[in-house]
Formats: structure tokens, sequence, C-alpha cells
């Protein structure tokens, strides 16, 4: 496995990321994926509200943007799923190249601008998978999209996907959407909660939902959005999304320095977020993500508030068997 990744890694890194997850597909139609990547054997279930999730690890959204892997990623012993950033209508993203890796700080730096093919083709998807464990979606606005139609792009993906998701992450921290992070201001995101609010109780909607930060931002902007959390009475947030500080990084490639960073690098910085926020509200609930690459790193996500924790870089970097590497 360690010399299919590093072959791998002689391709551009889009171009692996799709042959890889093309692959994983492949091995899972054919029934191989079981043998070669068997799931975890310890169990660590837990259970909010009236999902059970079989352990506390989970793949973060960005890796399977349109629900293709649904399935082959579900075979692998995560206790939960999220897909996504997915926006109304089909996009096509920034241009390319907008991935790049960092091989010696173990992180990529990401530049993609929610690429995606659109609400109705995750839809699709989604309503013809064969995983049964815990799916999320996570939902975003189209690029082109200002002021009162990206609160109306959020609605949209809300309404459509609230039949077929187990939770609903909304995505207002993605550094690669013009202005998106400015939702971090309470001028700002006071709409669209007011919005998603009238939505989720026209709709009945039960399930947890999920607000996803920016590492980024003050503690004074972070509380806000907290404070607002609780008065809308969404489920909790996840923290965090990638960082546009890259003082990390060693190399000084100003091209491959543009975007969101995570993997090790994020690390510290998503940590400090998490601590912060729990820190301001113990009892929110909280999915950790930024830097996984250890059971240490899983551990302590757990340790500083979080009660499920994602993946992302890591997964990357070292392919499926890092599920049982961080489990086990």
């Amino acid at each position: 496995m360690k010399f299919l990744i590093l072959l791998l890694r002689l391709l551009p890194p889009e171009i692996a990321h799709s042959v890889a997850l093309n692959a994983l597909n492949i091995l899972y139609i054919i029934g191989l994926s079981k043998f070669l990547f068997p799931a975890p054997t310890r169990e660590n279930s837990f259970a909010y509200k009236n999902l059970k999730f079989k352990n506390r690890l989970g793949i973060a959204a960005g890796l399977d943007k349109n629900g293709d892997y649904i399935d082959s990623l579900g075979s692998l012993g995560f206790g939960f799923l999220e897909i996504g950033t997915v926006t109304p209508l089909p996009q096509a993203g920034n241009p390319k190249p907008r991935i790049f890796r960092f091989l010696k700080q173990h992180a990529i730096v990401n530049r993609l601008g929610f690429n995606n093919k659109g609400l109705d083709y995750l839809i699709s998807k989604v309503k013809s998978r064969k995983y049964a464990g815990i799916l999320g979606i996570n939902i975003g606005a189209n690029k082109d999209s200002e002021g009162q139609k990206r609160i109306d792009d959020y609605i949209e993906c809300f309404n459509k996907v609230s039949p077929y998701a187990d939770y609903i992450t909304v995505n207002i921290s993605s550094p690669n959407t013009p202005n998106l992070r400015a939702l971090h201001a309470r001028e700002n995101f006071e709409p669209l909660f007011s919005a998603l609010n009238i939505a989720r109780i026209k709709l009945d909607f039960t399930k947890p939902v999920f607000i996803k930060l920016s590492p980024d931002e003050s503690k004074e902007a972070i509380a806000d959005i907290i404070q607002a959390v609780r008065e809308y009475k969404f489920d909790g947030v996840i923290a965090s999304n990638t960082t546009i500080n890259h003082s990390g990084l060693m190399e000084q490639d100003s091209n491959k320095r543009l975007g969101g960073l995570s993997g090790k690098p994020l690390f510290k910085k998503s940590n400090a977020l998490l601590a912060s926020i729990h820190e301001n509200d113990h009892d929110l609930f909280k999915i950790g993500v930024g830097g996984v690459f250890s059971p240490i790193d899983f551990n302590k996500k757990l340790e500083l508030g979080a009660s499920l924790v994602q993946i992302y870089t890591s997964f990357i970097y070292e392919g499926p068997g890092i599920v049982s590497k961080l489990l086990n």
C-alpha cells in the first residue's frame, strides 16, 4: 500500500485524488476492499439524538464532493461519512492547478472553490447508495451568488437534502469562495441562521444541524457565532475548516500558498479553536477536524471537547489504513 501511495504522488494531486478513489470503488465492487482494508475491530459506539455512531471517527467533507464514493468509503470502518460541499448548481471551481502537496509537513493547500456536480447529481447518488451508516451532507452556495441569493442557495440545498441526510453541515468557512467567510460576522450570519431556522421548522427537521467554522476568526467573532448557534437551537459546530495562515510551511512558492491549508500544520490552530469553543460552551456538541494523523492526535481532539473527529489529509497521505491505525 505504501508503494502505491508513493506512485500516486508522481501524479498531479487532483488526478491522484480521482485515480485513488476510483480504484477504491473498483476494489469495493469486486469485493476486495474488505480484505485489503479490514475494518477496525475495536468497538467504540456513540449516540447522539437518534443517531448511533459505531465509532467516533468520520471522513470530512471535501474528499467525496458528489457522493460518488459513499459505498466504498463506507466499507472502510468509519463511524460516519460527510459528503459535499454541494451547491444548487454545478460549478467548475477555481482554475487548475488548485491542489498542492507539502510532503515534508504532511500538508495540502487547496483552492478548489466548491467544485461539484450540483445538488440534483448528489441527491441521485445518495438515493442509490447501499451504505447504511450515518451520512452527513455539507451545503454551500454557488460562487456567483451574493446577498439574498446566497441565502437562497443554502436554503435550497437544505430543503432538498433534508430527506436524505442524517445530519446537515452549513459551510460558512471555506476560504476559496469569495466573501464566504464574511458570514462569520453577525450582520451576515444572522439572516442566514434565521432563514435556516425557518426552513428547519417548516420541514420539521429534527436531525442535527452543524455550522462549520474557520480557524482564522477572532475569539470575539467565534463567541458571537456560538451564542447565535444556541439562540437558533442548532446542534453544534465543526472545528475547523482549513486555514489561510501558512506560516508553518517551509516552502516559499507563493503560487502554492494561495488557498486553505490542511494537514499537520493545522493541528494546533484547529485545536486552539476547539478549546476556545469548549471553554465558551462546555455542553455544545463539537466535531473536531484538522491535522489528525495518530491515535494521540485523535484522542487530543476528544480531550479538548470534541464528541466526534473527522479526517481528510491523513487519509490522502496514508490511505485507508489510517482508519484502523486511529481506532485499534
